[in-house]
């Protein structure tokens, strides 16, 4: 098969053979909806530098470094998180995104303060899964002081010091999970309640909203760390 050339993107894209090579080259400024359909194109038909076309239009679009700290770096869930943030990145068009990710080893307050307060001049936000503890808060409100904003991911952290909460309602879910476990249950009877860990806001809320949204169907037992 004949790999396409200028001519085909041209023809792919609509314009002409000189408007893909001011795109191709940046030789002469070329709007950015046409730069669009040239890319579009040239992507589509399997162009070969599909790629510098890509770094031309990127050159001149603003550019942003967002760092990320997550946990256990091992862990599928965290692997598929740090792989779904990086093609997010990658899908934004119209602007340079960065990703810079870091995995807390231990998941203390003070290994992840730490991490936060490293990326201090690197980043302009900062997306973290931590623990509620004042190590944490306290790292959040310095990176605030210097203009770096700060989101907690998944558990909430930092209330009034973090920009955002993004993340599942933690009371919708408990209550989802009670009602899912009324289905499930031939009847009434006790409830063992697991939780993980008291630091992360969001276990203890998922675990006391499943606790009062089922007690017309079980009875308590215990709850445990």
């Amino acid at each position: 098969m004949k790999r396409p050339t200028i001519a085909d993107v041209a023809e792919a894209a609509g314009v002409s053979v000189a408007t893909v090579d001011r795109v191709l080259n940046a030789r002469l400024p070329v709007r950015e909806e046409t730069s669009k359909r040239v890319f579009s194109a040239a992507e589509k038909i399997g162009f070969h530098a599909t790629n510098i076309i890509r770094q031309r239009m990127l050159a001149d679009l603003p550019s942003y470094n967002l760092g990320f700290i997550l946990r256990k770096e091992r862990h599928a869930f965290y692997q598929s998180f740090a792989e779904e943030l990086e093609a997010a990145a990658r899908a934004v068009k119209d602007r340079r995104l960065q990703i810079h990710v870091q995995f807390a080893q231990s998941g203390e307050p003070s290994e992840i303060s730490e991490l936060l307060l490293a990326m201090r001049g690197k980043v302009q936000a900062i997306g973290a899964i931590a623990p509620d503890h004042h190590d944490v808060t306290s790292a959040v409100s310095a990176l605030r002081s210097k203009g770096v904003a700060t989101f907690s991911l998944i558990s909430d952290f930092a209330q009034g010091v973090r920009e955002a909460y993004l993340g599942t309602n933690n009371i919708k879910v408990g209550r989802t999970a009670a009602w899912m476990l009324s289905r499930l249950s031939r009847s009434p009877g006790k409830m063992l309640l697991l939780l993980g860990g008291h630091r992360f806001h969001g276990q203890p809320r998922r675990s006391a909203s499943r606790w009062r949204s089922s007690t017309t169907i079980f009875s308590p037992f215990f709850e445990t760390g």
